[in-house]
């Protein structure tokens, strides 16, 4: 057996670091003889939950990913196979391409698991630019709202002392985005009607309607954030804002995670603070996506009103619980996982 026919060492010690939303690197101790020979590393990438026990029968069949050897760790990275937020699994072998084309290849390393990151700072600021394009006219608004059943407001008042306590953020919209099932707020609306400059009388979300002035909400010891943008199949396009209390716990989470915007000068929610004593703040909305704020403190019913609505309030297709982000749309897709 010549040198060049002598079998590969199986791959051992899989380690994975610099795991990002859309990459990260690998590397796996390896013989200096078999550095020395190995031409080529076969990855085998896959999502955890839909892995094939039987994935490769055959030695010489070529893994999803081939590379050529280079020093370990190796980066691994491409958005069109690594999506945020995603168990993956991974295993690794190395080859020798002879002079026949064929591979003389090693066993196939230990499955070794991991999970790819939110996205990061960068990407947001992607995000964010998509948004700032869709977001062209301002209108005023006076009130922030917030529509439920007759029993979670019942609740509220019995269980709750009257407050309406943050909960923790669903996994709506894009799956990349850092606050999703780990920032806690409390949903709010803002968006008005056109034509009367009032919040609209349909909700998918109940027949009441918590009013409370924006001042509340928004004013210069809040900090704003830019948190996501996506759409669910439909022409309309969301943007999640955060609004936390300068120096708060959803303000420190928020400070390293999102972009903060400027209060005054934004395309998407603004304070312009009283120019003249007397005069009273202007609050406006972009009106051409529809607004979730996400307030991160408790906020007490004895700051508004709760009343019911006149509209129709079974519009569940409209409602954005849980909802999945089309990653088709050209609009509010980036160039990294959906």
């Amino acid at each position: 057996m010549t040198e060049m026919d002598a079998p590969l060492a199986t791959p051992c010690n899989i380690q994975i670091c610099e795991v990002t939303c859309d990459s990260f690197r690998i590397m796996w101790d390896m013989s200096p003889e078999d550095s020395a020979r190995a031409t080529h590393f076969f990855i085998d990438l896959s999502r955890k939950e839909s892995r094939d026990p039987n994935r490769f029968k055959h030695r010489d069949v070529p893994t999803k990913l081939v590379a050529k050897a280079v020093p370990l760790p190796m980066a691994v990275r491409g958005h069109w196979f690594l999506s945020p937020r995603t168990e993956y699994c991974v295993a690794v072998q190395t080859a020798v391409r002879q002079p026949d084309g064929d591979y003389l290849v090693s066993e196939w390393s230990q499955v070794v698991e991991f999970c790819t990151g939110d996205y990061a700072m960068e990407h947001l600021q992607q995000l964010l630019d998509k948004a700032t394009g869709s977001a062209v006219r301002l209108l005023k608004f006076s009130v922030f709202y917030r529509n439920q059943h007759p029993d979670y407001f019942d609740y509220v008042r019995r269980e709750c002392g009257g407050l309406m306590r943050p909960a923790l953020k669903d996994i709506s919209g894009s799956h990349g985005s850092p606050i999703n099932g780990k920032l806690q707020g409390v949903f709010f609306s803002c968006n008005t009607e056109f034509d009367t400059g009032l919040p609209p009388q349909d909700s998918p979300y109940g027949p009441l309607r918590f009013q409370i002035p924006a001042g509340h909400l928004l004013n210069p010891n809040i900090s704003l954030y830019f948190a996501d943008f996506y759409c669910m199949y439909t022409a309309y396009h969301y943007v999640v804002l955060v609004l936390a209390p300068v120096g708060s716990e959803g303000d420190n989470f928020c400070r390293t995670r999102l972009p903060m915007l400027d209060l005054a000068s934004n395309p998407f929610l603004t304070y312009t603070a009283p120019q003249t004593p007397g005069e009273e703040p202007l609050y406006c909305h972009a009106s051409d996506v529809i607004l979730e704020v996400l307030f991160t403190e408790p906020v007490p019913l004895d700051q508004g009103v709760v009343e019911p609505i006149r509209g129709h309030h079974q519009l569940m297709s409209l409602t954005t619980a849980n909802a999945k982000k089309d990653p088709s749309c050209k609009v509010c897709n980036i160039s990294v996982g959906r």
